[in-house]
């Protein structure tokens, strides 16, 4: 199999992973539909398998049903929504939502799919946390009456390129197809990560406001990726998961495009190569080590909102101290502003016994005493 293929399989599991919708844009005859079955077997799942090109916008968005009794109208969900919801809730496997020939289906009811991607609700059934979703669809110019994809459709989705190239044919046919492995993670592993992900990226747009939101210029762009809120958010969640998990540049490179685009998703992995961000985790174990580079605000912001993300994803009395002194450090360099944003919140998470050092006074005094913490009682 070449690396190629595989890193488009890990990237496949780490959406899985991260519970992040993934649509695979592929020719037909690539396997697509094969490797979700495969992926669903592997895992145990429940999958249920949606031809969205054959159906109408009822079968997502519910068919009004009205109750005698009381008078009033409900969306009554499909029946594989409802198989969906019970083999996750009654058999505890997880649930895969498979919709297949996205982009065959007609505008009416991929605007139906809206919800049911993005917030797991079929009609008026809302699907439970163990349901993933993926999608698969051929380019437009080469499926049967294709359709660009909406661009609310299309924001809802991380996008991979799914083709078989002849090294990974040849392998399938003589060695067995290469199946996507969903990589295992401590939830709590990712939290502050993840956090720390959320503060940097804010810090970026921040400094690239015409990347926050970038409509598509044609209707072929309409119908991939593109920089949004929703798909920044998407893509900080992928990237911390890829992080954690150990993938490769080119896995998180392929998420990051994916999901708002190849340019704006380079920009921003260039720019944390430049931020250059010290482990948040060493300057927790020894906050004395850090120097403030003046001329790099956005770098000060980033290192104290990843200190604070790791400290409040484990907060001891040590570690609060030490959050403590890396923000007082970011005061006395003269960015008093930013080391008070998260100021607030670390001396509100003080936890028992946990006592300022004379550094942590002198710097953050005014929050201190807003708090009423400037007493030698713990």
């Amino acid at each position: 199999m070449s690396q190629r293929h595989t890193d488009t399989c890990n990237a496949l599991g780490v959406a899985l992973l991260a519970d992040v919708p993934v649509i695979l844009w592929g020719p037909p005859g690539q396997g697509k539909s094969s490797v979700i079955q495969e992926l669903a077997s592997g895992m145990g799942a429940h999958l249920e398998t949606v031809i969205a090109s054959i159906r109408e916008p009822s079968d997502f968005a519910g068919l009004p049903v009205v109750d005698p009794a009381t008078r009033t109208a409900s969306l009554a969900a499909p029946s594989w929504a409802v198989r969906l919801r019970d083999a996750v809730l009654e058999e505890g496997r997880t649930g895969i939502q498979f919709y297949d020939e996205v982009s065959t289906a007609p505008p009416a009811t991929q605007a139906a799919l809206l919800r049911p991607i993005l917030e797991g609700v079929v009609g008026d059934l809302r699907l439970p946390d163990g349901v993933r979703t993926i999608a698969a669809a051929n380019p437009p110019d080469v499926a049967a009456d294709g359709w660009d994809l909406a661009p609310p459709v299309a924001n809802r989705f991380v996008h991979l390129t799914w083709e078989l190239d002849a090294d990974t044919v040849r392998e399938g046919f003589t060695t067995g197809w290469p199946s996507v492995a969903v990589p295992v993670l401590e939830e709590a592993a990712v939290e502050a990560l993840l956090a720390q992900t959320l503060a940097v990226v804010g810090v970026f747009l921040g400094s690239k406001p015409e990347l926050v939101t970038q409509m598509p210029r044609t209707s072929e762009e309409a119908g991939r990726a593109f920089p949004t809120p929703r798909s920044w958010e998407m893509a900080a969640r992928l990237h911390a998961y890829a992080t954690a998990a150990g993938m490769n540049s080119t896995v998180v490179t392929m998420l990051m495009a994916g999901t708002v685009g190849i340019t704006a998703g380079g920009m921003f992995l260039n720019y944390l190569r430049e931020l250059d961000l010290p482990d948040p985790e060493t300057l927790l174990a020894d906050p004395d080590v850090y120097v403030v580079d003046r001329r790099r605000t956005d770098q000060t912001y980033a290192v104290a909102a990843s200190v604070w993300s790791a400290t409040a994803a484990r907060n001891t009395a040590q570690r609060w101290v030490n959050c403590g002194v890396v923000l007082a450090v970011i005061a006395e360099s003269g960015s008093a502003d930013i080391a008070f944003s998260y100021g607030r919140a670390w001396a509100a998470a003080r936890p028992a016994g946990a006592l300022p050092t004379a550094r942590i006074v002198k710097g953050l005094a005014p929050i201190l005493t807003e708090l009423n913490l400037l007493t030698t009682k713990g």
